[in-house]
């Protein structure tokens, strides 16, 4: 067996690569563990991939991380509403926004390095546009992310069962906002929406702006996670009081998916006024907007700046 190196992109490309010794000028079989390398008739190394195994056991790796991270947010951001809820505390949103961004940076410490921590719709859907995330990855990924918020929500729901039946003796709106958002009975759905679009979007210049190799301002290592953390927090003690801040559709679709079959019906679904959309549009729509706000004010400039440095 020849003796190979090469190094991938996070799509699995080609990045670099190369042979030490080895005769012949041919070669088609396995680089390292699952990794096919393909050769020219000069013996050059000219495409490597993963085998469909290993891709497919990274594809659901990626799929689990997903699933684990979305859980986790739901997991301890909803909780942290139902102590609040269900204790008749007083907290304002400042002191519950902070545990919503501790949960994503917690999320993104755990499951980052597998899948990207995307935990968001909104954030898959920019990525795909903007970054070349691969396409066929988008429905699962957002599937996944959609399970793990329902089952976040219901095993909050478990915890909190007992406290939930001393609470009120039938399920009313109060308590489907421990799970899900709902806006201030003052806005229009298109209102909320219009929010929804806007917090979303500054959200996802964050993520695109921590995330952007170019970007030397960028926070280094694990930093990142928790300005992007730090970011919804912010978000949810500026702007909450008024949609609730979802700012990602798995967030709460997969939670109201959940209160309607866990005996809140409609007020889960489709929601007073039905108002279960907006929270899944108004999020992708601000994705988007963030994500070409970013490359096109932003990162155009970087990558100009970096091309005029290697012309000179």
């Amino acid at each position: 067996m020849c003796n190979w190196w090469v190094r991938l992109d996070q799509d699995d490309q080609l990045k670099e690569g190369g042979r030490k010794g080895a005769e012949g000028n041919t070669f088609l079989g396995r680089v390292h563990g699952n990794f096919i390398g393909y050769m020219d008739r000069q013996g050059v190394l000219c495409k490597v991939s993963r085998g469909v195994q290993a891709n497919e056991r990274k594809f659901v790796g990626e799929l689990l991380a997903e699933f684990i991270g979305t859980f986790i947010l739901l997991f301890l951001g909803a909780g942290c509403v139902a102590a609040v809820i269900l204790t008749k505390s007083t907290s304002s949103f400042y002191e519950l926004s902070i545990p919503w961004g501790m949960a994503v940076a917690f999320a993104i410490y755990v499951c980052g390095g597998v899948s990207g921590c995307h935990i968001n719709p909104a954030v898959t859907l920019a990525l795909a546009v903007f970054r070349g995330f691969p396409w066929r990855k988008v429905p699962l990924y957002i599937l996944a992310q959609t399970a793990g918020a329902f089952s976040g929500a219901a095993v909050v729901y478990s915890l909190y069962f007992n406290a939930l039946k001393r609470f009120e003796t039938s399920p009313s709106l109060t308590t489907a906002k421990i799970f899900s958002t709902y806006p201030q009975p003052y806005l229009s759905n298109f209102e909320a929406m219009w929010i929804e679009i806007i917090i979303t979007a500054l959200l996802v210049l964050v993520i695109f702006a921590c995330t952007d190799s170019l970007n030397t301002a960028a926070p280094k290592g694990g930093h990142g996670a928790l300005i992007i953390g730090l970011t919804v927090a912010i978000i949810g003690a500026t702007f909450g009081p008024l949609t609730g801040f979802a700012m990602n559709p798995a967030r709460d679709f997969g939670p109201k998916l959940f209160t309607a079959l866990a005996g809140w019906g409609k007020i889960g679904l489709p929601g007073p006024n039905n108002y279960f959309w907006v929270p899944i549009v108004g999020p992708l729509l601000g994705g988007l907007l963030g994500g070409a706000v970013y490359e096109y004010c932003i990162g155009r400039f970087l990558r100009c700046e970096r091309n005029g440095t290697e012309q000179a």
